[in-house]
């Protein structure tokens, strides 16, 4: 019976840790009771079978991402970029996808953007131009997209093979919230600007680029836009991009630019980049969670991206650009359902995760790392933002608000001006004398 103990305390000890029990015949279970040593072995096979099961789900999950190249490019960051045909992409994945015809531009382009030409960007400074890092190494030929290639130590970071790619549920700002402990409960904390009470078919905002220090691989610093459709329970639908440092996802502390979507408040739906089926890319020259190159300096050389997402008033698809010049491709109206109409609310800004590291709050950085009161060249900032309207106008923001959970810890404080249109500052260090 002390045998039959041990093999039961060790296989649910297997269990606990995520394996999946082993269906074992009578005969096969009797020999093993025999003696301790066989139980032991007995173990060890379950073990080996377990992580042999998660090493072909995670070699199923590899090659589902990973289409066949057309060309390979090396980074120097140590990524791995692929040229893939253009309709072999992971969008093509989706069921309602099969037949799809790739629309290769928008028909509707918004009217009325901000003239960056005609502009003097900050009080006294240009900001620079931004590139990405495989850039450096050669470019994708025509008819093809570049994608950032998954490898197997990425899928291992994640909690579960599932899950690889995706955000934790409950992870949106929601202003004049009645429920303030539950954004808390999350461990995610913010420092937005927003506008919310009409409809809205997209936004543009540009993002000053910095590398913000993160204190745990399992934390995130991000900055980005947020199109947000329905209630903030489980319908929420969310189109959201900018620049990330997240360790958990990439396995570095660079800084990326990236997308992600969800249609159920980030359950099953939806994920970062084109780490699953959904966004369609038509652009051969920037790729989805590569590395941004240079960053912002603290008083040296500032960067910043634009990024402009809008509902194409024929189609119905939520399109994406980057810069002046790269419409990188859409999002089909059918992943979602309120924004398959249009948007309830926009939210710009940043995004922390707190993992509370020691009972104490996390010393990871938002934004540049410093308060909004710094200003130029020393604090992180959105400016020219601005929204598309019903009639495909850009304009300017009306009764833009502003919330944080902890402005001892990040803050965000707005402004106005000829050059810079509407714009904040924002961020903060996180852990400091003020926040314990």
């Amino acid at each position: 019976m002390a045998a039959a103990a041990q093999f039961s305390r060790c296989c649910q000890q297997r269990r606990r840790g995520g394996t999946v029990g082993m269906r074992l015949s009578l005969g096969f279970l009797l020999v093993y009771l025999l003696s301790s040593g066989g139980l032991i072995s007995l173990c060890y096979a379950a073990r080996l079978s377990a992580s042999s099961k998660q090493r072909l789900d995670v070699h199923k999950h590899l090659n589902r991402l990973n289409k066949p190249p057309i060309k390979t490019i090396p980074s120097p960051d140590g990524d791995i970029i692929d040229c893939v045909h253009i309709s072999h992409q992971p969008a093509f994945d989706h069921p309602f996808l099969k037949d799809h015809k790739i629309q290769m531009r928008p028909s509707y382009h918004p009217e009325g953007l901000f003239d960056e030409n005609k502009m003097s960007t900050g009080p006294k400074e240009r900001t620079n131009p931004i590139t990405q890092l495989w850039h450096m190494n050669g470019k994708c030929p025509e008819d093809t997209i570049p994608i950032r290639r998954t490898k197997k130590e990425d899928v291992l970071r994640a909690s579960s093979v599932k899950r690889y790619g995706k955000k934790k549920h409950r992870s949106i700002p929601k202003p004049r919230s009645a429920q303030p402990d539950l954004i808390n409960q999350s461990g995610h904390q913010h420092a937005i600007a927003y506008v919310e009470g009409d409809k809205y078919y997209g936004a543009k905002a540009t993002i000053n680029v910095w590398e913000p220090k993160i204190q745990q691989p399992n934390e995130f610093s991000l900055s980005q836009l947020w199109i947000l459709g329905g209630s903030f329970g489980e319908d929420l639908n969310s189109i959201e991009a900018g620049w990330q440092v997240s360790p958990d996802l990439y396995g570095d502390n660079n800084t990326r630019l990236f997308t992600y979507w969800t249609s159920d408040a980030y359950q099953a739906t939806g994920c970062y980049n084109l780490l699953c089926s959904g966004f369609i890319q038509i652009n051969s020259e920037i790729a989805m969670g590569a590395s941004i190159s240079p960053v912002s300096g603290y008083r040296n050389s500032q960067y910043d991206i634009s990024i402009l997402v809008w509902k194409d008033p024929k189609e119905g698809n939520w399109w994406m650009q980057f810069g002046n010049d790269y419409v990188l491709g859409y999002w089909p109206s059918f992943l979602f359902s309120y924004l398959a109409d249009s948007a309830s609310m926009i939210e710009w800004g940043g995004e922390v995760v707190n993992s509370e590291p020691d009972g104490q709050h996390t010393s990871t950085q938002m934004g540049s790392g410093h308060f909004p009161e710094e200003g130029f060249g020393k604090s992180s900032y959105f400016r020219n933002i601005q929204l598309v309207d019903s009639s495909n106008n850009l304009k300017a923001p009306k009764g833009l608000g502003t919330f944080t959970e902890q402005s001892n810890c990040y803050d965000v404080q707005t402004g106005s001006n000829g050059d810079w249109g509407h714009y904040f500052y924002y961020g903060g260090p996180g852990r400091n004398p003020n926040c314990p």
